[in-house]
């Protein structure tokens, strides 16, 4: 037996059953609490904002994405050609990156005559960078899938 302390369900809860025990990820016992189901699910993200949350996420699930918009991050605004040198990509490979980026709204561009200059599209793409950067920095050296 673990040292943990049971609790009993709230009591408007319906309980179903036991689960095995002291499997992690799992309740021991599986209880339903009506009022928090509601009350969460008034504040769920709805499927078709979770759908181009998901597909926001696949664009950066690619690491030269990543490296890309931290430097366009880092620098604030940059060409494709320092872009390139930058990262250390050909700059055919970083405008096929870049253009991805901009059809999903991570990056807009500016022309100034023969160069195309690219930065954030808004502070919310700087934010959700700085703040998954942080998150994985923090998650280093803990074993993968771990809590501290």
């Amino acid at each position: 037996m673990s040292g943990r302390v049971r609790q009993a369900p709230p009591r408007d809860a319906i309980v179903c059953g036991r689960r095995g025990e002291g499997a992690l990820g799992h309740c021991d016992v599986h209880a339903v609490d009506p009022a928090r189901v509601v009350a969460v699910r008034a504040r769920l993200v709805p499927p078709d904002v979770a759908g181009r949350m998901a597909a926001l996420f696949k664009v950066l699930a690619d690491q030269s994405r990543c490296r890309l918009m931290a430097a366009i991050i880092e620098a604030g605004e940059l060409c494709v050609c320092d872009l390139a040198a930058t990262v250390g990509m050909s700059e055919s490979n970083v405008s096929h990156h870049l253009r991805v980026l901009r059809a999903h709204g991570l990056v807009r561009a500016r022309r100034a005559g023969k160069m195309v200059f690219y930065s954030p599209d808004d502070a919310h793409v700087r934010v959700l960078l700085e703040i998954t950067r942080e998150h994985v920095q923090h998650g280093e050296g803990r074993s993968q899938g771990g809590r501290a």
